[in-house]
């Protein structure tokens, strides 16, 4: 079946900073010897924001930082029409160093982490549309972008937010003894894209892909896992590409998804 998506927006937060006019031509050159590129902890406003943990805070943050790439308000997003797909690989990670080593974290269950980000960005903007959580890396968010489309198409819903986050700082020992490596840097990150109803595209399944986009988000961003792709998206669409070809390699897995990235955004 071919599905029609659009990425109307993408915010985008990285250790390197804000956009991806912050990106550096070279990743492995710009971090000089760090193995990990940390986004900070951001200051967000109110009681509840005091006991959230850094991911949940970064995920909050990237789709504030969507809201404003797209130039809506919170209310647009707002209520049952809006889907949220939510994707990691580090998942509960730091919550899990945590408890290992006996602090006193924000979580009670550390296998409950990636629920509670998603759970933290719905409250704060009022989501109650469709709801999916996927864990895995690149290729888990080409098919959150898949499943988007399809949300989009079978009319559940009127946008979807795909969203992505990954942190490594409170966890780097783990990623560091792992049986299979990553190329450093690792880079922190949280992108957030705005799926609307788009032209005829859909899946593209097996080999045959160029990769380019996930070639340059490699160089340019570094490793940063189930973020690539959205960050391929907002690459594609700061260059005004009109459609791309988003493709996730993920241990001996490769997926890829066709979509336009332009296209009228929903206005409030």
């Amino acid at each position: 079946m071919r599905v029609g998506a659009c990425a109307a927006a993408v915010g985008v937060l990285t250790g390197w900073g804000e956009g991806v006019a912050a990106l550096p031509a070279e990743a492995r050159t710009a971090a000089g010897g760090q193995p990990v590129i940390r986004l900070t902890r951001p200051a967000l406003d109110g009681e509840r924001f005091r006991r959230a943990t850094r991911e949940c805070l970064l995920g909050v943050a990237a789709v504030q930082q969507m809201l404003r790439d797209a130039e809506l308000s919170r209310e647009a997003i707002a209520g049952p029409r809006t889907a949220l797909l939510f994707v990691t690989a580090g998942a509960y990670g730091a919550s899990n160093v945590e408890f290992i080593a006996g602090r006193a974290g924000t979580l009670h269950f550390p296998y409950t982490a990636p629920s509670a980000l998603s759970a933290e960005v719905a409250i704060e903007f009022g989501l109650t549309g469709a709801y999916v959580i996927l864990i895995g890396g690149p290729t888990a968010t080409v098919d959150a972008l898949w499943q988007a489309a399809r949300l989009l198409q079978e009319g559940r819903c009127d946008r979807a937010l795909v969203l992505a986050v990954e942190t490594f700082d409170e966890c780097e020992s783990l990623w560091r003894r792992a049986r299979w490596s990553l190329q450093a840097p690792l880079v922190e990150a949280a992108v957030c894209a705005l799926m609307v109803p788009g032209a005829d595209r859909g899946p593209v399944v097996g080999a045959g892909q160029n990769g380019a986009l996930e070639a340059e988000v490699q160089t340019r961003a570094g490793s940063t896992l189930s973020c690539g792709p959205l960050l391929a998206l907002a690459l594609a669409r700061a260059a005004g590409a009109g459609a791309a070809t988003v493709t996730g390699t993920w241990r001996g897995r490769r997926a890829a998804i066709e979509m336009t990235t332009t296209g009228p955004a929903v206005r409030s």
